[in-house]
């Protein structure tokens, strides 16, 4: 095969490849950093030729300008996701798009089946020599959608990292083709303040050294890690990571000498972060990246000895259900891996599990530990698979606790305006609940 022959006789524009995409038709598309921008512009400047077609456009968590998910395009295509982004959030809950609850490691083998897969929409590196691009950033369904998918349109990007693990696919695979060279959107690091540094140092408090760990991204993640300074040999294996792990790698402190799955390699399956993340992997032999199906699995995740989960929420009752998407009935963001690392946690030979949040949501107004959830609140990790909770002023230890001893532990920890007021509300309850068992007794 003449690899560049090829490639050329694939190459269209952006403006051309919309054309491509059929009435009736479900496009799946490229997600967080690795987002086709070429097009995401085409598809909203081409918006009127979409009109009555019935397109759906399948994406998660979307950064740039995500054009096509814009108020302009709102009744011209139909969105459908199960992780919520914030410039999708209104979309989600209007008559222009969908929400399916599923965890992030089904996604692969829902798509063709539950989720239809005509065209898939990606972007990946230039080809090498033999032929393959690389997923770059992002490889978390895209691989599998490449090749479930009836046409497949990338977007070859020479800006894009080049990884490796299970990030191939060869030109062979690719129905069209789109060079390009743009920059890819930029997740900075978050400032934390006082309340994130004392909930990272809690945190740091329950991590060994040697131990494997799972982060996500935002002030708290990032505060974790900075917290995670004094330890050694700490391993990777986690849903992604981001700047905040390239400081730990270049101080020492991350090496995965002491992983027993990959052994000195980092794992995700996707990336968010800056040029210095970007860079940092880009035909780094230390970052493996696999499709969400293998990373996410809670049996692979159990291999890792010693493996530390942190996720973080949006609230949790005194029985210990975790809140993690939605507020109320609005949902806010998606399941993602949570529960997935949790359990994965669970079964790996002295792992742990740790849901780190502020006490406290809107300035201090609303505090995130309360007697019940709001009504039509959907519970992400149930009562039964908690281990730690943490905010800024302590650790409440859930797993093989009673409900009374994990109401008293979360109270310890809730913000002290709120102590007095989750207790008593939680007596009344509990109060309420014995009066109805003995009514009701025989």
């Amino acid at each position: 095969m003449n690899i560049q022959k090829e490639y050329r006789s694939k190459i269209i524009t952006a403006d051309e490849a919309v054309r491509l995409i059929p009435a009736d038709s479900t496009v799946v598309m490229s997600k967080g950093a690795g987002v086709p921008r070429m097009m995401v512009k085409a598809l909203a400047e081409h918006r009127h030729e979409f009109e009555g077609k019935n397109v759906t456009l399948y994406h998660m968590t979307t950064l740039g300008e995500g054009e096509c998910i814009s108020s302009l395009c709102y009744g011209t295509f139909h969105h459908l996701t199960n992780f919520v982004g914030a410039n999708a959030r209104e979309i989600v809950g209007s008559d222009y798009g969908d929400f399916f609850p599923a965890y992030f490691k089904d996604v692969p083998s829902l798509l063709g089946n539950q989720i239809p897969c005509d065209v898939a929409v990606v972007a990946v590196t230039p080809p090498d020599a033999s032929g393959y691009c690389s997923m770059g950033v992002s490889c978390d369904y895209e691989v599998v959608a490449v090749k479930k998918a009836k046409i497949v349109i990338a977007e070859t990007n020479d800006r894009m990292p080049f990884t490796t693990g299970r990030t191939l696919v060869h030109i062979s695979e690719l129905d069209y083709i789109i060079p390009c060279s743009y920059e890819l959107p930029i997740l900075p690091s978050h400032e934390g303040g006082d309340v994130e540094d004392a909930i990272g140092r809690h945190c740091a408090g329950l991590v060994d050294d040697g131990a494997t760990i799972q982060v996500g991204i935002g002030a708290i993640p990032d505060a974790v890690l900075m917290s995670l300074r004094d330890k050694k040999d700490l391993g990777v294996h986690s849903e992604m990571f981001s700047d905040g792990v390239v400081d730990l790698v270049h101080a020492g402190v991350i090496t995965n000498a002491k992983k027993t799955l990959h052994p000195g390699k980092m794992v995700a399956t996707f990336l968010m972060g800056t040029r210095k993340l970007y860079d940092f992997i880009d035909n780094n032999p230390m970052v493996e990246m696999f499709p969400v199906d293998y990373v996410n699995n809670p049996y692979v995740i159990a291999k890792n000895d010693n493996m530390v989960s942190i996720n973080s929420c949006l609230q949790i009752d005194l029985m210990g259900q975790v809140a993690a998407e939605s507020i109320g009935p609005r949902q806010y963001s998606g399941p993602g891996g949570q529960v997935d690392f949790i359990r994965g946690a669970a079964m790996s030979k002295g792992g742990k599990s740790i849901i780190a949040m502020p006490s406290t949501a809107a300035n201090g107004t609303i505090s995130r530990i309360t007697a019940t959830l709001p009504p039509f609140t959907a519970v992400t990790t149930s009562r039964n698979e908690v281990d730690y909770v943490v905010t800024e002023f302590g650790v409440a230890v859930l797993k093989g606790r009673t409900l009374r001893q994990r109401a008293q532990s979360l109270i310890d920890i809730a913000h002290p305006d709120f102590r007095d007021k989750i207790a008593n509300e939680y007596e009344r309850r509990f109060e309420t609940y014995r009066e109805y068992v003995k009514m009701h007794k025989g």
